[in-house]
């Protein structure tokens, strides 16, 4: 009976990890993501009132233009590769005024 308990003892506590997921990366796009989607996709050129005969190439024609401008605006405020910024590499300056933390011991 003992070695019965411990099985199933075991046996949960493997299958826990398994079985317990946290919230899944492929959530359910919303209807306001979709809206606003469609707004952007509208600002780029695209016209979904008109009747297009070639409907792919001009959806996909505005999508590349948003990727271009999603691309310029990510460089800008996106990690990792180079900055515009400079360094200076020397010995710690204090400011005027602030003593180190050992100043009174």
């Amino acid at each position: 009976m003992k070695t019965l308990v411990y099985a199933a003892l075991v046996v949960s506590a493997l299958a826990a990890p398994a079985l317990s997921f946290a919230q899944s990366t492929t959530a359910p796009v919303t209807r306001a993501e979709v809206r606003a989607d469609l707004v952007r996709v509208e600002q780029a050129g695209y016209r979904p009132n008109v009747k297009d005969v070639h409907y792919p190439a001009g959806i996909q024609a505005a999508e590349a233009r948003l990727a271009s401008q999603d691309t310029t605006t990510q460089g800008n405020a996106s990690f990792g590769g180079t900055s515009s910024g400079s360094s200076q590499a020397g010995a710690p300056t204090t400011a005027a005024g602030t003593h180190s933390i050992y100043f009174a011991h």
